[in-house]
């Protein structure tokens, strides 16, 4: 079983998953202060909810939903729209940063103004094992970044609260990587340095990557690689990810490779009509319906079996799930 927004929900029934999709990416004190000029709540659910439900017409039964504290985690406006989408959503526990921790976890922890126990890992098993906000609606992965400034002292412990939360619970991991600087590399072993499960961990972003010697080196370690940010091509075009998704399966490693888009409902990095639509005609592939609709056709034309689809979207995500 596996917890999603809904409830407990077995893994089995899982079915098509896409491993890496967000409801909304907001920036809380910013939509507080300033949201009236370009947020209205109504729209927007109402905005998800429809596009959720094209994405169910199109076959996909999960996502999983890595938007976490720092990128406007706010699960009760999620269970408001998956009330009105027959899909399963599942959420995850964690923290993104590239560098610091906000200053009232920086003052708690050993060595720190307050001291006392590092906060963190309480923090990701209460939404793990009791649920997020007092909702009842538990996490069921753990996210982190690593990325071009690698561990920093502040990344170090979340890092080191999230492997200890998955080696106490067994949950999975997913992580934001910089493929340009490989930090996919020393994410994993940082992660093995702490005993995790690296069939567990996905390495996020590591699609952004066409360097088979360095997707190699993470697949052959256990890994998922995170072919994850299909439509986005100022970080690699579709053509270049899809003939390289092609050689890993060519390859063997369809078992190791796991297919999303990064994309939203609505993200305030670009808020506003205005910067909605030049986002939309600067990445207009960036949508929840592109790899149902161009990506896996695209797969099929470069050699890779509908078997090895099946492994990517459904028996992986199974997997990483399956406790």
């Amino acid at each position: 079983m596996v917890e999603t927004v809904r409830g407990p929900v077995d893994t089995a029934e899982l079915g098509t998953t896409l491993m890496h999709e967000h409801v909304f990416v907001l920036t809380p004190d910013l939509l507080a202060n300033y949201g009236h000029t370009y947020w209205d709540e109504e729209v927007r659910v109402a905005d998800a909810v429809d596009k959720l439900t094209r994405l169910r017409g199109l076959g996909i039964r999960t996502i999983l939903d890595p938007t976490v504290v720092g990128l406007g985690r706010y699960v009760p406006r999620v269970a408001r729209i998956n009330a009105e989408v027959d899909l399963h959503i599942v959420v995850a526990t964690g923290l993104y940063t590239f560098a610091d921790l906000p200053r009232q976890l920086q003052n708690r922890g050993p060595g720190t103004l307050l001291g006392g126990e590092d906060p963190l890992t309480g923090m990701f098993l209460r939404d793990l094992r009791e649920g997020i906000g007092g909702t009842g609606i538990r996490a069921a992965f753990l996210k982190g970044v690593v990325e071009e400034s690698g561990f920093t002292p502040d990344q170090e412990r979340i890092h080191r609260a999230i492997a200890a939360a998955h080696r106490e619970t067994g949950v999975p991991i997913t992580l934001h990587t910089n493929s340009e600087h490989e930090t996919g590399r020393i994410a994993l072993d940082f992660y093995e340095s702490q005993g995790a499960d690296l069939t567990k961990v996905v390495v996020g972003h590591a699609g952004d990557s066409n360097d088979l010697d360095y997707l190699r080196s993470l697949a052959d370690r256990g890994a998922i690689l995170g072919c994850d940010r299909f439509g986005l091509d100022r970080y690699n075009t579709t053509d270049r990810r899809v003939a390289t998704v092609a050689a890993l399966c060519a390859e063997g490693y369809a078992d190791r490779v796991a297919l999303s888009h990064d994309a939203s409902c609505y993200i305030d990095f670009y808020a506003g009509d205005e910067a909605q639509r030049t986002l939309r005609a600067q990445a207009p592939n960036w949508h929840y319906e592109h790899i149902t609709r161009d990506v896996l056709p695209a797969l099929r034309d470069a050699g890779v079996t509908d078997g090895q689809i099946t492994t990517m979207m459904v028996e992986t995500p199974r997997r990483y799930l399956d406790g």
